[in-house]
């Protein structure tokens, strides 16, 4: 019947076919867009002082001999092992202090004035006192880097755990759960999405942390680079190591958002229905 259908469809012309539009490439789109953005900027930034501005063709070469030269390597390395100590620390303690917050009114009550008033104060402005504390090396930058961290984490986690709906704890009771059972097989999964969401707001926020940390101490690491390079007025590099950030950035984003639809595959089906 549905061939027969088609086919009489076909014979009446009744059938049209969707007009081409350019929207239905997105990817050539984007890379059109970005095309266009790096000619603009090859031709102006030609034409502006180089301690000023640089060009792409220069930040191709910089980066090359960063990279042949070994220092982009070694610096980077030294970047991401404090990330991801600091990060990793304030995604456990985060996470789980948020549980107990959730769930525990008195845990929130006792805990929410120190939060607050710690989530409000810049962390910019303790960095030089954490310095006092920790000195001018890896444990410090570690510390920064949780501290911008934690708080997103912690504060969403908090919240996803208060919004997860009554009637869903009360089926797990109903099934005789316990509280940890119901604490790890429904609370947490339906707070998944909070949960991420800090995640991610907390990553930009944890290689933030991480730049503020190395250029004030200026000893190793992606921010040392960009006082150094600042210092000698070599552009060119500086936009290296900005580039490389924003990258990173980015791929640590898309690596979250991933482990969402990993982790919370029933609210990709929820929004997709």
């Amino acid at each position: 019947m549905a061939a027969h259908d088609e086919q009489i469809i076909a014979d009446l012309g009744l059938r049209r076919e969707s007009a081409r539009s350019l929207y239905d490439y997105p990817n050539v789109i984007r890379a059109l867009s970005v095309l266009c953005f790096l000619i603009a900027w090859e031709i102006y930034g030609r034409r502006v002082d180089p301690l000023l501005l640089t060009y792409p063709t220069a930040v191709v070469q910089a980066a090359f001999a960063l990279i042949t030269s070994g220092e982009l390597r070694r610096q980077m390395a030294d970047s991401l092992t404090t990330l991801a100590l600091g990060f990793g620390a304030s995604v456990i303690l985060g996470v789980g202090l948020g549980l107990v917050m959730g769930r525990s009114r008195i845990a929130s009550a006792a805990l929410e004035p120190h939060i607050n008033a710690l989530y409000a104060t810049p962390q910019v402005a303790l960095t030089p006192l954490l310095m006092m504390w920790f000195g001018l090396g890896f444990t410090v930058k570690a510390v920064v880097i949780f501290l911008f961290a934690f708080f997103p984490i912690l504060i969403n986690t908090a919240s996803g755990v208060r919004n997860v709906s009554a009637s869903t704890i009360e089926v797990g009771r109903a099934y005789l759960a316990s509280r940890t059972q119901i604490l790890f097989k429904v609370v947490f999964p339906a707070a998944v999405p909070f949960i991420m969401a800090g995640i991610r707001v907390a990553i930009g926020r944890a290689i933030v942390g991480m730049v503020v940390a190395e250029l004030f101490t200026a000893i190793t690491g992606l921010g040392a680079m960009l006082t150094l390079y600042g210092n000698l007025f070599e552009t060119a590099k500086m936009f290296v190591v900005v580039i490389v950030l924003g990258v990173l950035g980015v791929v640590l984003v898309r690596a979250t958002q991933a482990l969402e639809r990993r982790m919370a595959r029933w609210k990709e089906t929820e929004r997709a229905s």
